[in-house]
Parts: C-alpha cells; sequence; structure tokens
C-alpha cells in the first residue's frame, strides 16, 4: 500500500496553508466497529457513532480489509438495488469487479476508483474476479456513500471509471506528504471525479514524522481517517491510529502528522480526507436508500420491488 506512488514527491506542485489560516480544532476522535459486508468480506465502518450534523453530506465509509486471502476466501456483494446518493469504490491493494443494470462498470485494481451516480435508481453488483477467487491475494479499499441534494435524487445514473493514472499528485513544502486528489480540488489542483454534491477527497501518505497543514475551504467540513499507522491531528496533536475517525471544526486550515515510529507492516501513515458542502436537507436512509423522507424510502422499495429500478443482465442473472 499503496499502488500511486512516485520516487521523488518534490518534483510535484507543493501545498500549504498560507499564513494567518485559521487552524480547524478537533472536535472528536472515533474508533470503527469491524463487521461484514455483502458475502462476507470484512469492513470497518468509519463513520459509526459520528452526528450526522458532522458527515454531511456524506452518509457512510467502509474500509473493505486490508486482507491477505487463501485461494476460494475472496467474496463480494450481490446484486443489489440502490437509489438517491452515490457509491465511491477506491481500490487500494487488488481487484474489484462492478457491474449495474444501467450499463455501467468495469474491473478497477490498485489505486483505480468506480463513481457510481444511483440517481433514480438502479441495481449493481460488486466481485472480485475469478482469477483473484482462485489464486487468493490481497485486498484492501474503501467504499464511500455521497448525498445527493433533493433535487438531483432522481437524476439519471452515471458511472464513472477513475484510472490511479489519473489522480492529482501533490506534495507537502518539504515531500514528506504525498498527496493524491481523487475528486474535488486542494489549492486550485483538481482531481479527476466528477461530483454533484461539491466534495474534496484525498488519499495521503506521510513518511514518519512528517506533518502537513493543508488549507481547506472553510464552507466544507472536515473529516481525516487512519487508513493505517499512527499520527497526530490537528494543532493541538490529539493522537490517532488506524481505524480511527478525527472530526474537524471550522477554520481554513487542516494539520495531520505522522508519529515518527511506525510498524514495520504499515512504515507510513495512510490517511483519507474528505470534505464537502453540507447540503443541509432532512435526511432518510434505510438499507440500500437514501432519500429525503419516510414516504419518498416507501416508494424506492415499491419501486425496487415492481422492477423499476432495473433489472440484472440475463447473462449474470
Amino acid at each position: 500500500m499503496p499502488a500511486v506512488t512516485v520516487e521523488n514527491p518534490l518534483t510535484l506542485p507543493r501545498v500549504a496553508a498560507p499564513a494567518g489560516a485559521v487552524p480547524r480544532p478537533v472536535l472528536a476522535v472515533t474508533t470503527a466497529p469491524a463487521g461484514f459486508e455483502g458475502e462476507g468480506f470484512p469492513v470497518r465502518r468509519a463513520f459509526a457513532g459520528i452526528n450526522y450534523q458532522y458527515l454531511d453530506p456524506f452518509i457512510m465509509m467502509d474500509q473493505m480489509g486490508e486482507v491477505e486471502y487463501a485461494p476460494g476466501e475472496p467474496k463480494g456483494t450481490p446484486w443489489h438495488p440502490h437509489r438517491g446518493f452515490e457509491t465511491v469504490t477506491y481500490l487500494i491493494d487488488g481487484t474489484f469487479v462492478h457491474q449495474d443494470s444501467n450499463g455501467g462498470g468495469g474491473t478497477i485494481r490498485n489505486g483505480d476508483t468506480q463513481w457510481m451516480t444511483a440517481g433514480s435508481g438502479l441495481l449493481h453488483i460488486e466481485a472480485p474476479p475469478e482469477s483473484l477467487v482462485t489464486s487468493g491475494g490481497l485486498f484492501h479499499g474503501l467504499q464511500l456513500w455521497v448525498n445527493l441534494p433533493a433535487s438531483d435524487k432522481m437524476m439519471d445514473p452515471r458511472y464513472q471509471d477513475i484510472r490511479g493514472g489519473r489522480v492529482q499528485l501533490l506534495a507537502s513544502p518539504d515531500g514528506g506528504a504525498l498527496l493524491r486528489v481523487i475528486a474535488g480540488e486542494l489549492d486550485g489542483h483538481r482531481g479527476p471525479g466528477v461530483t454533484h454534491t461539491p466534495i474534496t477527497m484525498i488519499h495521503a501518505t506521510l513518511r514518519p514524522g512528517a506533518e502537513v497543514t493543508l488549507p481547506w475551504r472553510e464552507e466544507f467540513n472536515g473529516l481525516v481517517y487512519v487508513l493505517a499507522g499512527r499520527g497526530a491531528v490537528g494543532v493541538e496533536r490529539r493522537p490517532v491510529h488506524t481505524g480511527q475517525t478525527a472530526v474537524f471544526g471550522n477554520g481554513g486550515a487542516l494539520t495531520v502528522r505522522a508519529d515518527a515510529a511506525q510498524d514495520s507492516h504499515t512504515p507510513d501513515l495512510e490517511l483519507v480526507l474528505l470534505g464537502g458542502r453540507p447540503i443541509r436537507e432532512p435526511m432518510a436512509h434505510y438499507g440500500p436508500f437514501v432519500m429525503n423522507s419516510r414516504a419518498e424510502l416507501q416508494q424506492a422499495f415499491e419501486d425496487f420491488q415492481a422492477g423499476r429500478l432495473g433489472t440484472v443482465p440475463a447473462d449474470t442473472a
């Protein structure tokens, strides 16, 4: 971990918060509980226990793995529906295959992202390829759910295939932090993901002892999830480790730091940084649907049961 990297970060554009930017305080640090998803692959529920007012427009995020599968062990999810939001699957290690009833899909590998806008509704499936099931191997990734405002919930579905080589690579001033902008922008540098709800999604790698203070849009919220390693967040240096999420308050700058000593399995601090403009609308979430009211959830279930969210392609049923 990770696949997308560079030999010398100092060759990249460098970013840092301007002098005088107000630092964001750390409001809370939570620890993700572990569980299983789909047909039984292990996940950490990154946002469990966090009040939605601090997450908006994000709904949930699962860290899938990191797990070394034996032959025959890799698992995915069966066909299932979605409506009213977007799913973002970022694969750090391994291979995953996506297919949906709207014709979207493909295979993503190390560093790739698949961005599915469910909108008015569709069916989809995610599974490891037959080769991974046969041989086993390393699997590690994230799935993030991003809400859609009421005005976009019934838009036509869309699928984006974002290859790892397209992400915007940036560095901290001293080169100690490598930043991969997957979606949104950081200090004017834009990532390839096209979003309906304005957000920023960054995968950052900090070398031991490195610290970076990034400019952060003041109208966005601020979240940092630790994929691997140990470090500290905020100017107050609140300790964090693998599987923890830091929730930041208001301000224009966000600080993260890696501990000087890491372990041999995770030599660097690996983080996901998220920010988004809150939608500030009622949110009704049940199972695979995210709408604005209970009545809209009921309608989504009725539409799914009536086959109006699509059908499973004949060659995969």
